[in-house]
């Protein structure tokens, strides 16, 4: 999401730094201050005081410091790799220089002249390279349609048009814009000789978001005559769960209580609560990772046990593949063992009258779809193992709003319904351990949503510790 990934990155260059920090200044010490022939279990073998450890991490703190000063943690996404570059070397200058100035008034006797060059040229290479490394394999990620955002833009004006272009001609930003949203007005046909679409006007705004993918949505109306609309779409994206950004210099003002978007200097965000914070949001995609590698090791007997017998039982396919709708409305196949005939989705039709749930859900305690076999798959749950797969690839995570299928969303009737939809799905939640089936549609949802609300690593480890008992009690199981 967008605060989480970013600031990660923001937090690991932090980390890299120092490491640089580090290795450099052992590197500078072996080449000029140490005496000659001197090994690495000679230099371990070294007298080492707690006054001289203590000194080198005042160092640490201070060039830490020194470098978010000198601005290297702010956004440099509309900077240029040479301008970056050059912003480096002239920190790393301020930092040997401050080592060189501590070192006379501290007496640290191993930093002479020479020392201080060769750490300044080595800690600038070393920062510059991680930079570039970071920056070509993003910009290789994202070519290829990895960790790509899609941008909606609000308003036609010229500082849209201008910002848009500066998200097109990065592509290692990772963004696409999907179009512009806006009503006919006297420069619109300006507009539309730049080659950029308009997706839908204000009153199609609703329905456009309904169907199609937005993760961010851009602000760049002139806010005081355009206010109405910019409270509906201020709404409507609440709803969705999207997250709004807007330009600091529509209201005249360089101060506001929203976090600051490391894209651009000028822009704000307007964020919506879930598992977006960095750390957390990172602890919690390792992990889903582990825990299902590690999973998947014991539970290969068992898959493989119900593959066969799967396949033995009833005529069709071991797996059931179907497209659902997940983070944001991207679509993806998720994996279920099969428990029922091969040609249940075209039977559903004809089944419509018996539903038993509310809402646009469809389940059927005794549905006649459902073989021998699927019965008992889902009185345990393991017809879902596979889905342990789908949180491998990052399309699920083990905890999260169950995933909807397209039939079900597209029954959706209220938009503060779809804000699930703004976190990845799970293979369980709080509506799987209070009773899955049993509890109505609109408690379902207000459920989903109270999780995004109240999302926290711990929520999340206290849920998968309820799944266990629900799923041998098998209550709501249908």
């Amino acid at each position: 999401m967008i605060p989480t990934k970013r600031q990660f990155l923001k937090h690991l260059a932090k980390v890299f730094d120092l490491c640089v920090l580090v290795c450099c200044f052992v590197f500078a010490s072996f080449s000029y201050s140490l005496p000659k022939g001197l090994t690495l279990a000679g230099l371990l073998g070294l007298r080492i005081t707690l006054a001289n450890c203590l000194l080198f991490t005042l160092l640490l703190i201070s060039w830490h410091n020194l470098f978010a000063l000198c601005g290297l943690y702010i956004s440099k996404r509309m900077t240029s790799r040479r301008a970056e570059m050059i912003e480096i070397g002239k920190a790393t200058i301020v930092a040997s220089a401050f080592l060189t100035i501590s070192a006379r008034i501290f007496h640290i006797g191993i930093v002479t002249t020479p020392f201080a060059m060769v750490f300044w040229i080595s800690t600038t290479c070393g920062m510059i390279f991680g930079r570039l490394a970071v920056h070509s394999i993003l910009l290789t990620l994202r070519r290829r349609g990895k960790n790509r955002r899609f941008l909606l833009i609000v308003g036609t004006n010229e500082r849209a048009i201008e910002f848009a272009r500066q998200i097109t001609e990065r592509p290692e930003l990772g963004y696409k814009v999907v179009g512009f949203v806006d009503d006919d007005w006297i420069r619109i046909q300006e507009f539309e000789s730049t080659g950029y679409t308009r997706c839908c006007t204000f009153a199609g705004l609703a329905e456009f978001l309904r169907h199609n993918v937005v993760d961010e949505a851009a602000i760049y109306l002139p806010l005081r005559s355009y206010y109405e609309h910019a409270a509906q779409l201020v709404s409507q994206c609440k709803q969705h769960g999207i997250v709004l950004r807007f330009d600091l210099n529509a209201f005249n003002s360089r101060t506001s209580n929203a976090r600051v978007h490391d894209m651009d200097e000028n822009s704000r965000v307007i964020d919506v609560p879930g598992p977006r914070e960095a750390w957390p949001a990172a602890a919690k995609r390792i992990m889903d990772f582990g825990l299902s590698a590690v999973l998947l090791i014991p539970l290969a007997p068992l898959l493989l046990t119900v593959a066969a017998l799967v396949k033995l039982m009833s005529p069709g396919p071991v797996f059931f593949r179907q497209t659902r709708v997940g983070l944001n409305k991207r679509k993806f196949t998720i994996y279920k063992f099969r428990t029922m005939i091969a040609n249940a989705e075209q039977v559903q039709a004809q089944l419509l009258s018996m539903n038993e749930m509310s809402g646009p859900a469809f389940k059927i305690e005794k549905d006649p779809r459902i073989t021998s076999l699927g019965r008992i798959l889902r009185k345990t749950s393991i017809d879902e193992l596979p889905q342990l797969f789908n949180v491998l690839k990052g399309d699920m995570s083990l905890v999260g709003p169950r995933a909807m299928s397209m039939r079900d969303y597209l029954l959706f009737d209220q938009d503060w319904q779809r804000r699930r939809f703004s976190v990845k799905p799970g293979i369980t939640c709080l509506w799987q351990v209070n009773g899955r089936s049993s509890i109505p549609f609109e408690q379902w949802m207000e459920l989903d949503i109270q999780y995004i609300d109240k999302w926290s690593l711990w929520l999340d480890l206290k849920i998968l510790a309820r799944t266990v008992p629900a799923v041998l009690r098998g209550t709501g199981a249908a």
